[in-house]
């Protein structure tokens, strides 16, 4: 609790602190943005390590397409995966909800990175903005990052709970990018929504990736069974009750 309380008095301001600072860099070329923003969660990573005594190893990294586009299909628990996008990969283009793009500065930042906007008012505009998003990336050579599920999930949250939903097929379609899985287990030390965080090892594994070319009933499956199944593997590993 005390660890929590430090960390949290020490990373909201700073967090707000350097949102207003980074203003400037929103007239400048993106690569400045991309190199303060990966200061940034640096920073935030120091602070959890020396603060929370909480710290990530990767597993798997060798699964990862070298000097290609890919998708990284991943698990959601907290915001402490998203801090670390920018760690694990190389100016990733993160999936979200177009409606975060209207936040106030936070959202300014995302246009500017260039990150991958879903407008999910209808099924069309859905499958457009994912195609197009997917093609941007590609084009760019930039790793993409999706959440299958579309939101944060709870540990004890099941596939019935939050299923995992088709977007991801249609990215790989519309790009024929390959597909890796990521399983991580986050959500013992960082819950979603929870102010109070746990110390610890966050463990990040890769699994070998998709081929193009699989339907989406049959590659949405061997996705869904690969995180889900990894997922509870790293749980068990570094549970206190496993």
């Amino acid at each position: 609790m005390i660890r929590s309380l430090i960390f949290n008095i020490l990373y909201y301001p700073l967090t707000a602190f350097l949102c207003f600072a980074y203003l400037p860099f929103l007239l400048l070329p993106r690569e400045w943005l991309l190199v303060m923003v990966e200061f940034y969660v640096k920073l935030i990573h120091l602070l959890e390590k020396y603060v929370l005594k909480l710290d990530f190893e990767v597993r798997g990294i060798e699964h990862l397409p070298k000097d290609e586009a890919y998708i990284v299909a991943a698990k959601h628990f907290s915001s402490y995966e998203t801090l670390k996008l920018h760690i694990l990969f190389k100016d990733p283009a993160i999936v979200m909800k177009k409606e975060l793009f209207s936040i106030p500065i936070w959202g300014w930042y995302a246009k500017k990175m260039r990150l991958i906007g879903i407008d999910r008012s209808n099924r069309d505009t859905a499958v457009k903005s994912v195609t197009a998003g997917a093609q941007m990336a590609a084009d760019m050579k930039r790793p993409i990052v999706i959440f299958p599920q579309g939101t944060r999930v709870a540990i004890d949250h099941t596939t019935k709970d939050k299923p995992y939903k088709s977007g991801i097929m249609r990215m790989q379609q519309a790009a024929g990018l390959k597909i890796v899985p990521m399983a991580l287990n986050t959500g013992l030390f960082w819950p979603r929504n929870a102010l109070t965080k746990k110390s610890g090892k966050v463990i990040f594994e890769f699994m070998p990736p998709l081929e193009s070319g699989l339907s989406t009933h049959e590659g949405l499956a061997i996705i869904q069974n690969a995180i889900e199944s990894k997922t509870a593997e790293l749980i068990a590993e570094t549970s206190p009750r496993g």
